[in-house]
């Protein structure tokens, strides 16, 4: 795993249907290690954290940053 990646930042979120309701800013081992929960969903890793409206969830992250 690059380590760039691997510390990168992210925003986690629960998503549903209407709205996405941020949850925290971690980085993406941490991020990895949450139990998988329908609606999570993580902050592109390429992109600013809290800032970006492109979100992925944990298994597509799992293989940006593999």
């Amino acid at each position: 795993m690059d380590m760039r990646r691997k510390k990168a930042i992210v925003e986690a979120a629960i998503e549903s249907e209407y709205e996405r309701q941020a949850l925290g800013i971690m980085n993406t081992e941490q991020a990895l290690k949450l139990e998988d929960s329908d609606g999570l969903v993580f902050s592109h890793p390429d992109k600013e954290a809290g800032a970006t409206d492109q979100f992925v969830d944990q298994e597509q992250l799992r293989r940006l940053v593999q």
